[in-house]
């Protein structure tokens, strides 16, 4: 089974097993190696189109954190179910307006071999305070990058998919 297919079966999975209502439309799948995230949507509320600036905020954060624990122990079985029928932990996150808060995620160890340069732009990052050790550091420099160049890393996974099928209607070997 290509990546592609593994998301669309999870995709498809999560809209037959979540509970109607939960979220406005299908909700945000995103798969890796190790970890499938669960994100949706939820309605702002009626009384945040009237209030401004840190009250909507307030209000929109109130929201998600009331569906989060509102929908705690459900969310822990259906983790449980996908967890072991695809062997992926299962993170959970909610948008409401311009807010998103992911509830849980893993935070997975990454070997990396690095060369002195390398090294020297991660001590500085720590010897400046914008990190706290190393790993950090480079967890900030992933993030940096990710941000900066999101329209071009969307492009890579796109070809990615067509290289996925290119390999699926190929020759078995």
């Amino acid at each position: 089974m290509t990546t592609n297919e593994a998301a669309e079966e999870l995709r498809g999975w999560f809209a037959g097993r979540l509970p109607e209502g939960w979220f406005e439309g299908a909700p945000e799948i995103v798969l890796d190696r190790e970890e499938v995230s669960v994100i949706g949507r939820l309605p702002v509320p009626a009384a945040a189109a009237e209030a401004g600036g840190a009250e909507r905020a307030g209000m929109l954060a109130g929201h998600i954190n009331r569906f989060r624990e509102e929908t705690r122990d459900q969310r822990i079985a259906i983790a449980r179910e996908a967890e072991h029928r695809f062997g992926h932990k299962v993170s959970w996150g909610a948008a409401c307006g311009d807010a998103r808060e992911m509830f849980t995620t893993l935070s997975v160890p990454v070997m990396t071999r690095l060369r002195q340069p390398e090294r020297r732009v991660l001590d500085t990052l720590v010897d400046a305070g914008v990190a706290r050790s190393r790993s950090d550091a480079l967890a900030w420099c992933v993030r940096l990058v990710g941000k900066n160049t999101d329209e071009w890393l969307a492009e890579l996974r796109t070809a990615l998919e067509y290289v996925e099928r290119a390999r699926a209607a190929g020759p078995s070997a």
